[in-house]
């Protein structure tokens, strides 16, 4: 059988980065991609047997594709921090690699959220990448700093898995608003690379765009509570991406600077 290589990105993740190993333990090999964390996130994953390797963060595509060259088996299974590998998906990946009829395989995942399952809201079978490939088989867009493209490098086409993996994308409510205020950044830069032109009229537009889409066409109704706040997150996190763009390309113009404030003395 094909041997697998498990790797996973890594920043400040020390609260999560024993259950994503634990849950890979049966890979032949586990990288943990590191930029350079300092809540002990790597000594932890040093004492589980991952092999370690640093990265400077600059984007999440550069991440990525040093994350691919680490690993020296001709299978790649990428799993996130806040992922977990279940049984059913490690035995259908497993049975997978046998005899692969594709090059690339996209992953099924089940998002858990305060406290229930999401059903809705986008969030399943939330294929977001291949997650399991022949090493060489997908390359990502090197400077994209979130939300990363990608290319798949072969003539086959792409498999789709059936069992899913978990994700539990915002351990609390402050979470999810750290993940949008960083998010909303990384996205802003994104735009600006990409040409995009900020105001605040876009930014709203857009944010309640993405509201509506993720809380009526995609159902987050039905998601209760969960999906009202992964909606607002939505509306939260689109609405600062562009208002940070539009600040971005202000002060890049010299428009937001105060006005001056000489020293004062006694008359």
């Amino acid at each position: 059988m094909n041997q697998i290589s498990a790797y996973i990105i890594a920043y400040n993740i020390a609260d999560k980065i024993e259950a994503a190993i634990n849950s890979v333990l049966w890979a032949d090999e586990i990288v943990v991609v590191d930029s350079h964390s300092e809540d002990g996130t790597t000594e932890i994953a040093g004492r589980l047997g991952a092999r370690i390797v640093q990265v400077t963060f600059t984007s999440f595509g550069d991440l990525r594709n040093q994350a691919m060259a680490a690993c020296t088996h001709d299978w790649i299974f990428s799993l996130d921090s806040d992922e977990r590998c279940t049984p059913a998906a490690r035995d259908e990946i497993l049975a997978c690699l046998e005899n692969p009829q594709a090059d690339a395989y996209y992953v099924p995942r089940r998002n858990f959220f305060m406290g229930r399952w999401i059903c809705h809201s986008g969030y399943y079978p939330d294929y977001r990448q291949p997650q399991l490939f022949r090493k060489g088989a997908l390359v990502f867009k090197d400077g994209d700093p979130v939300h990363e493209e990608f290319r798949i490098v072969s003539p086959k086409p792409v498999g789709y898995l059936k069992e899913a993996i978990w994700q539990l994308p915002f351990a609390d409510l402050a979470e999810l608003m750290r993940k949008a205020d960083r998010y909303s950044s990384l996205g802003a830069r994104k735009l600006d690379m990409n040409g995009q032109h900020g105001s605040m009229g876009r930014a709203f537009g857009h944010a309640l765009w993405a509201f509506l889409h993720m809380y009526l066409m995609k159902r987050g109704f039905l998601d209760g509570w969960p999906g009202f706040m992964i909606a607002f997150s939505s509306f939260e996190s689109t609405l600062f991406k562009y208002a940070k763009l539009y600040e971005m390309q202000a002060k890049r113009q010299g428009q937001w600077e105060p006005p001056p404030s000489p020293p004062l003395r006694r008359s």
